[in-house]
């Protein structure tokens, strides 16, 4: 086990998503994983049903616990619901000096909201500027940018747009277009990569993009560049999807279990 990962999100009690899918991806990785909740979510895979806020001073007694006696060698944040749960988590990083990858988490899979509209400004100038990479989905890249997203080309103008609001590197992630093949655009202040992979048809991608950013955490835990990090990451999260177990009437979990061939990475990431 290498690399200390401090996971800031929400519960998922399906465990498909959330801090389970967090936990299962980091461990996956081979690092370790420590926890901080911001929310409790009463949900399975057509939907959630309901959420509860934890405390913000239980909040922030999780991290402040975690880091001072466990420690990390990087922060994932994921559901963080309102401002005031964006202050709370910011004052508690504040000075932990170790990347954080964020995972600006506003709707689940289901389409129930879990960010609220008015925290937007405040994940913008609070969060964004703390985090090392921003892993937004499309809807979720267009509410930050204040940009539509119809396509390739309007993708990497919205990576570019993000960088400006303070953070260093932003991998947007394009599954909700349509075609046969998946583009990912990675922006860095070296310039824009578009990663590519086929579309697998299957209704079980719950999670999907909590497990990526936990994976690219677990990565710069352990000491690998950014690039080589979501190269693995989205290897990973591939594979998971396409053995996924089939659980579930809804938009079932991945399978966090799956072995990723370390051949295909090291190939990947030497591309």
């Amino acid at each position: 086990m290498k690399g200390r990962v401090l996971i800031v999100a929400g519960s998922d009690s399906g465990g498909g998503a959330g801090i389970q899918a967090d936990i299962k991806a980091v461990t996956a990785m081979g690092a370790y994983a420590a926890t901080a909740i911001t929310a409790l979510t009463a949900q399975d895979t057509e939907g959630v049903r309901a959420v509860h806020p934890v405390p913000l001073d239980f909040l922030r007694l999780q991290i402040r616990m975690s880091l001072e006696d466990i420690g990390a060698d990087c922060i994932k944040t994921g559901m963080l619901a309102d401002a005031a749960t964006i202050d709370a988590v910011c004052d508690g990083l504040a000075g932990c000096g170790v990347p954080l990858v964020a995972d600006p988490v506003m709707v689940a899979k289901g389409g129930a909201p879990l960010l609220a509209p008015e925290a937007v400004e405040t994940l913008k100038r609070r969060l964004m500027p703390l985090a090392t990479i921003l892993t937004p989905n499309l809807p979720e890249a267009e509410v930050l940018s204040g940009m539509e997203i119809p396509d390739l080309g309007a993708m990497r103008h919205a990576a570019e747009a993000l960088m400006t609001l303070g953070v260093p590197a932003v991998l947007l992630k394009g599954g909700h277009l349509d075609g046969p093949v998946l583009h990912d655009v990675l922006a860095t202040e070296d310039g824009i990569e578009v990663f590519e992979s086929p579309r697998i048809e299957t209704r079980h991608t719950h999670g999907t993009g909590c497990t990526l950013a936990s994976a690219i955490a677990a990565g710069l835990a352990q000491g690998m560049g950014l690039r080589d990090s979501v190269v693995r990451a989205r290897a990973y999260v591939a594979a998971a999807i396409r053995s996924a177990p089939g659980f579930g009437r809804g938009h079932g979990p991945l399978d966090h279990g799956v072995t990723v061939d370390p051949g295909r990475v090291a190939a990947l990431t030497a591309g």
